[in-house]
C-alpha cells in the first residue's frame, strides 16, 4: 500500500520570496511579509489574547514536523515564541514559487507539477474595472443585465456596502481585487443560488471566449437584509480556467490509481484529475471529510485537502487573531490523522501563498512555503533545504507512488 495525504494551509506563508519586491500594492509591495512569523510576534507579544487563547502560538505537532525550523530556514528567524522543538516527527523544506502569480490555483497547480509560467489576465481599478463591451457580452450570453460594483474591493465590505441596493434591484454585485478573478456576490434567496451558479458558468465561457486568461469566477452567495446585516454563506463555487499542463493528479487517474479531493480542491483544478469530490466548509467538516477520504482511500492514492479558512477568514480580512487560533486548532488535529495513517502512507503539509494577516491592503501576499512530510521512509529530522519550485511536491508524490516523472520539480526525497 502506497498513499499520499497533501494538506494544503491555504496561505501559510513563512518569509517573503526574492521577487516579493516585484508584487506591489497601492504604496507598499510584499518585501518583508511573513505571515507565520507576524502571527507568532503579535502572539508571543500578547496582542492575540482573545478567541480563548492567550499567550504565545502554541504548535508544537506541526514545530516537531519542522514548521519553526523551515520559517527559520526561508527567512532566517524562528518564529517568536514558538518553542524551539526539534523536527522528531518528519522532514522538512521550504519552497519558492516559479509561476507568475500569488494567487490560489498558481499555487496549486505548481505543487501539482504544473507551474503558471504565463501571464494571468487582470481587471485594473480600483473602479470601473471590467469593460462596458464584456458586461455587454455577458449580459447577452446570460440574460442578466445589469451589475453593482464594477471595482476593487473586500468581499465582505462590498455586500455590507451594496446588499441592500441589490435586494431593491436584483443586479448582481461584480467585484474584484489583485487577483486574476471576476467574482459575483448575489442573495442566496431573493436572486437564487442556482441562478447565481449558472450565471458564473456563462461568465467562465464569455471570459474564455475573449481569450482574457482571468483565473476564476468565483461565485459568492450570501443571505441577510439591511436590518440584520449581510452575511456569506458556505455555497462559494469558483470555476477555474483548467491546469496548463497535466498534473500529478491526472496522471495518477490515468495510472488506474485514486484522487479524492476535498473542499475547493475539485474546483481549483477544474474537476480534472479527480476519482471523487468531497465538498465541505469549515475547518472540523475539511478534517471530518479528510479522515473518511483516507479511510476508503485505495492502496494506491492521493487525498489533497485545501484548508481555505486561513486564507479567506483571517488573511484577506486581516484578521492576526482568528489566524492564530485557527492554527492551534489545526496542530490540535494532527494526532488523530497521524493514528490512521499506515506504514505505507506519506503525509506532505504545505500551503499555496501567503496572506500575512499584519501586511497592509487585504491581498495575497508573495512568500515562501513551508514543506513538512511525516512517513513513507522519511528519516525524522532530515532537512531538505530550500527548494526551487513548488513542483518538487508533485515530483515527489509521482516518485512515491511509482508514475513517470513530472515535467518540473525534483523529488524531495527518494
Amino acid at each position: 500500500m502506497k498513499r499520499v495525504v497533501l494538506l494544503v494551509m491555504d496561505s501559510l506563508g513563512i518569509g517573503a520570496a526574492e521577487d516579493a519586491g516585484d508584487f506591489a500594492g497601492d504604496g507598499f509591495d510584499d518585501r518583508g511579509s511573513n505571515t507565520l512569523g507576524h502571527i507568532a510576534e503579535r502572539c508571543a507579544r500578547g496582542l492575540c489574547d482573545d478567541r480563548g487563547r492567550s499567550g504565545a502560538l502554541h504548535l508544537p505537532n506541526l514545530t516537531r514536523l519542522g514548521l519553526g525550523a523551515a520559517c527559520e530556514a526561508s527567512c532566517g528567524t524562528w518564529p517568536e515564541g514558538l518553542e524551539r522543538l526539534p523536527a522528531s516527527d518528519g522532514g522538512f523544506a521550504w519552497a519558492r514559487e516559479i509561476s507568475t502569480g500569488k494567487d490560489t490555483p498558481s499555487g496549486h497547480w505548481e505543487m501539482a507539477g504544473a507551474p503558471v509560467l504565463f501571464e494571468w489576465g487582470e481587471f485594473p481599478g480600483p473602479d470601473d474595472c471590467f469593460p462596458a463591451e464584456l458586461l455587454e457580452m455577458i449580459a447577452e450570453t446570460s440574460g442578466v443585465v445589469g451589475s453593482l460594483g464594477n471595482c476593487h474591493a473586500s468581499g465582505t465590505e462590498i455586500i455590507a456596502r451594496l446588499g441592500a441596493e441589490h435586494l431593491r434591484t436584483g443586479i448582481p454585485i461584480f467585484y474584484t481585487s489583485a487577483d486574476s478573478v471576476l467574482q459575483i456576490a448575489c442573495h442566496e434567496e431573493s436572486f437564487g443560488l442556482e441562478r447565481l451558479l449558472a450565471l458564473c458558468v456563462d461568465v467562465r465561457s464569455v471570459l474564455d471566449e475573449c481569450g482574457l486568461r482571468i483565473g476564476r469566477v468565483i461565485a459568492r452567495p450570501f443571505t441577510g437584509d439591511e436590518e440584520t446585516g449581510f452575511e456569506r454563506t458556505e455555497n462559494r463555487h469558483d470555476y477555474s480556467v483548467l491546469p496548463p499542463s497535466e498534473t500529478v493528479l491526472q496522471r495518477l487517474v490515468a495510472s488506474g490509481g485514486e484522487v479524492i479531493g476535498v473542499g475547493k480542491i475539485g474546483d481549483i483544478f477544474a474537476h480534472t484529475g479527480m476519482s471523487e469530490e468531497r465538498r465541505a466548509s469549515g475547518h472540523p467538516a475539511l478534517w471530518a471529510e479528510t479522515l473518511a477520504a483516507l479511510d476508503r482511500l485505495g492502496d494506491r492514492g492521493l487525498v489533497m485537502t485545501n484548508f481555505v479558512d486561513f486564507d479567506a477568514l483571517y488573511g484577506h480580512r486581516r484578521d492576526v487573531s482568528g489566524y492564530a487560533a485557527a492554527l492551534e486548532e489545526f496542530d490540535a488535529a494532527l494526532p488523530e490523522l497521524y493514528g490512521q495513517l499506515g506504514d505505507g502512507d506519506l503525509l506532505i503539509i504545505t500551503a499555496d501563498h501567503g496572506n500575512d494577516p499584519t501586511w497592509p491592503g487585504t491581498d495575497h501576499t508573495r512568500e515562501h512555503v513551508p514543506v513538512l512530510l511525516r512517513g513513507g521512509g522519511v528519516p525524522p529530522g532530515s532537512d531538505f533545504g530550500g527548494r526551487e519550485t513548488f513542483a518538487d511536491i508533485g515530483q515527489t508524490i509521482a516518485s512515491y507512488l511509482d508514475l513517470p516523472p513530472m515535467d518540473y520539480g525534483k523529488p524531495i526525497f527518494t
